[in-house]
């Protein structure tokens, strides 16, 4: 059976819908990806497939893995495919810009045995009339980084897009360290809309497809304000409570996304793009990894200050559908962002506080955690093992006046075992160590994918303390020798 008879029978458990594809001609363009050479499958998620309903089990044979390598590379549509490219614009390091998705094609939205709605979008599909002369291409590498550090995100519990596939296409990339091994990954999203998609309706001064954008955002992620007073007034408001919980999820784990521009805020909440990503070792507020990042625009520390940023972008964008009066509309968008550092600083103070094991609220609390923060700063603390390993690490002077919190608390109510259990729950054993995630990727990019298979099952169970004292497991939980320091990404396009 050739591939496009495998996937015109079995139909592989396709669903495929186009709610986006709805939406008026100015937001999305018809295209098809780009047919690749020698596709092959690198890593499939078979668990990930199982949950869109994917018939993983039919897969999984040598037909099926070769008929998907098919489908996933984009050389074969899968039944009901409708491709598209997305447009937006966005503020890339403070610099507005038209963009759109250069080289990523979205094939529909799948609807899962369950009723959910998640978008099917291959990765470095082809040129698209967005790609302003790029190759619409992607390098193994960067699609396996982003394989393996969104998979990690979402056993970390930290909202995110997924990767279901990374095929290698057997032809090679240029880049400007030379020629790397092509691939195509397939992401999924509850959606890819983005601060930038508003700001590319607003550029254009089309109020119709502006309250068009926003209704199909409310309802698709938002249903709950369906009958709200002010839609627009009620999505930034969602919106923002989002993001605000999500950077404070990250900020807990000791993730720096590395390019937080517009067009990477997600208005699902998720996290998106994981290009010159990478998780922080040694603390330290100023922790950069982009290589271009050159001034710290989106250090560790800044990540709060930057969503509020963006999300005054956004606020921008929606000016003309809050309030026919602009000095009204203006003054709705402030009230709407003024809100977002309270919500910030409670679900930041409420995660940390989960870290220390601590139940409830003190007053005293916050001091106690910029104090920590302050002596990992000093001694170049690891984030993750200092977390995980407190009792063992912490100074005594701070472990006294911590020790001293937790006697209160289970004088009131929890024990000292269940502040425990709360603290294994939000302290994670183990993260993607930037040093081993290279070393995974270096092999897989010489044909060795067993490391960053090794990789992805460690990664897996991040608060399993039980697992993570295994031989096998804990020197995935050993920092790099230097703590990490002058470790750079890339962004691969």
């Amino acid at each position: 059976m050739s591939e496009h008879d495998f996937s015109k029978r079995s139909g592989g458990g396709w669903r495929l819908e186009h709610s986006y594809a709805q939406l008026p001609r100015l937001l999305h363009v018809a295209v098809s990806p780009t047919a690749v050479r020698a596709p092959r499958m690198a890593v499939w998620n078979r668990k990930l497939a199982e949950e869109l309903g994917l018939a993983a089990a039919a897969w999984a044979s040598a037909e099926g893995a070769s008929g998907a390598a098919e489908i996933f590379s984009g050389n074969v549509l899968p039944p009901g495919a409708v491709p598209l490219a997305q447009a937006y614009a966005g503020h890339q390091y403070g610099h507005f810009t038209t963009l759109g998705d250069g080289r990523a094609i979205l094939l529909g939205e799948q609807i899962t045995p369950r009723g959910e709605r998640w978008d099917v979008q291959l990765k470095g599909a082809g040129p698209t009339p967005y790609s302003r002369s790029g190759d619409g291409r992607a390098t193994l590498s960067a699609m396996l980084r982003e394989y393996v550090i969104s998979e990690a995100m979402h056993a970390l519990g930290i909202p995110t897009t997924r990767s279901l596939a990374v095929v290698a296409t057997g032809e090679e990339i240029w880049r400007q360290d030379g020629a790397r091994p092509g691939a195509v990954l397939t992401r999924v999203a509850a959606s890819h809309i983005r601060v930038g998609t508003f700001e590319w309706v607003a550029a254009r001064r089309d109020e119709g497809a502006l309250r068009a954008l926003v209704a199909h955002t409310l309802q698709r992620h938002y249903p709950e304000l369906a009958g709200a007073e002010s839609p627009p007034f009620a999505l930034l408001g969602a919106v923002i409570e989002r993001q605000a919980r999500l950077i404070a999820q990250w900020m807990s784990v000791g993730f720096v996304h590395g390019v937080m521009n517009t067009d990477n805020m997600a208005l699902s909440g998720e996290t998106i793009d994981y290009g010159p990503c990478a998780f922080m070792e040694a603390y330290d507020p100023a922790t950069v990894f982009s290589s271009i990042d050159r001034h710290g625009r989106y250090a560790y520390g800044n990540q709060a200050q930057i969503a509020q940023w963006n999300l005054a972008r956004l606020a921008e964008a929606l000016l003309s559908v809050l309030h026919p009066q602009e000095e009204a509309a203006v003054a709705l968008a402030n009230e709407a962002l003024g809100g977002f550092g309270e919500r910030y600083q409670r679900h930041w103070l409420a995660g940390m506080r989960r870290k220390l094991g601590l139940f409830k609220e003190e007053p005293d609390d916050g001091a106690l955690i910029e104090a920590l923060l302050t002596w990992m700063h000093a001694t170049k603390a690891d984030f993750t093992t200092t977390f995980a390993d407190l009792e063992r690490v912490a100074p005594t002077a701070w472990a006294e006046r911590w020790q001293a919190r937790q006697a209160r608390q289970a004088r009131q109510s929890q024990s000292l075992e269940e502040a425990m259990r709360l603290r294994c729950a939000n302290c994670p054993a183990v993260i993607p160590r930037n040093h081993r995630v290279e070393e995974a990727l270096a092999a897989a990019e010489q044909g060795d994918v067993s490391v960053l298979e090794r990789l992805l099952a460690v990664l897996a169970s991040p608060y399993d303390y039980a697992r993570a004292r295994a031989a096998d497991v804990a020197e995935y939980r050993v920092p790099a020798p230097d703590g990490g320091e002058g470790y750079r990404t890339f962004c691969g396009t």
